[in-house]
Parts: C-alpha cells; structure tokens; sequence
C-alpha cells in the first residue's frame, strides 16, 4: 500500500505529464499541498531521474517546417546475454530517433523517427537501421496525419480538451 506521500509523488507527476506548465503553486492548490512540498518533489524528481525533461507538444502542420514522420517496426536477433538491450543501445543513438520501445507481438521493436523528406527516411531505414548488427527485418509506416499525440488531440478547432485541473 502507497503512503500519503508516494500517493501524493504519484499525483503530482500525473498531472505534470498532462501538462509541464503547472507550476508548483498550481499543483499544490489543485492537490490541497503546500507549493513547499510539491517543489520539493519535483525537484527531488528531476535530480533523481524519474522526470526526464519537458517538452512541448508543437502542430509542426501550422509551421513551414517540412518533416515526415514514420513508424518502424524492426524484428531483431537478440545478443546472448544481453538481449534486447544491445541492438536498442546502437539504435537509439541515432539522432534520427524520436522513441525506442521494446514491444510484444509480431514485431521486436518500434522506433518513430523523423526526416525532411520520405527518401531520406528511406536512406535512413536502408544504410543504417538495417545494417545495425541484429536487426533481421523492418517495416516502415509513414505517418500521414497526426490526430492524437501525447493526449493533446490536433485540428483546426483549437479547443483545449484536457482535462480540469480540478481534483
């Protein structure tokens, strides 16, 4: 069973990974804390390694900024005694790669990457994704339209659907 604390730690990374721009005075009053104690946790957070960082999530559609996003679906062989671990390592140095996960099912690895056009991304998966020592196969998706990402949803309506701060 979590204690008042862990229950409160818990809350308080909830609501700042919906939102980076809480502050701890706004969370403190959203959770009946003390600002003291909720920036203590935050910080204790950051110095820990639990929070990571923060970032925006940005339309880059309302931008000029051109970019293609895909999704890759790698099948690896895992190296003895390191598993997974190894071929993630080598390919999550890539500068290219937005996220790395380790997934169940047809597939051993999703990797998002980013590029400024499909054949550079396609450069990309052929000379250095798949040369990467391991990797048995992939299979690339091209996103075409970003509808929902990190809970924050996109379109012309602006409408902010969050959730209240509210508890």
């Amino acid at each position: 069973m979590m204690s008042t604390d862990e229950m409160l730690k818990e809350r308080v990374l909830q609501l700042l990974e919906d939102s980076d721009r809480y502050t701890a005075k706004d969370l403190a009053a959203a959770l009946n804390s003390d600002e003291k104690t909720v920036a203590d946790i935050i910080r204790d957070c950051e110095r820990d390694g639990t929070i990571l960082g923060y970032k925006a999530v940005v339309d880059w559609e309302k931008t000029k900024r051109e970019y293609v996003t895909a999704y890759i679906q790698i099948s690896v062989v895992p190296h003895k005694g390191e598993g997974f671990d190894h071929v993630a390592q080598k390919i999550c140095a890539f500068p290219e790669v937005q996220s790395l996960y380790l997934m169940s099912g047809g597939y051993d690895l999703g990797v998002t990457i980013e590029g400024k056009t499909m054949k550079e991304v396609a450069r990309f998966v052929f000379d250095e994704l798949a040369a990467v020592d391991g990797v048995t196969a992939t299979s690339t998706h091209f996103v075409l339209t970003k509808y929902k990402d990190k809970g924050i949803y996109f379109g012309s309506d602006n409408e902010d659907r969050r959730e209240n701060l509210e508890i």
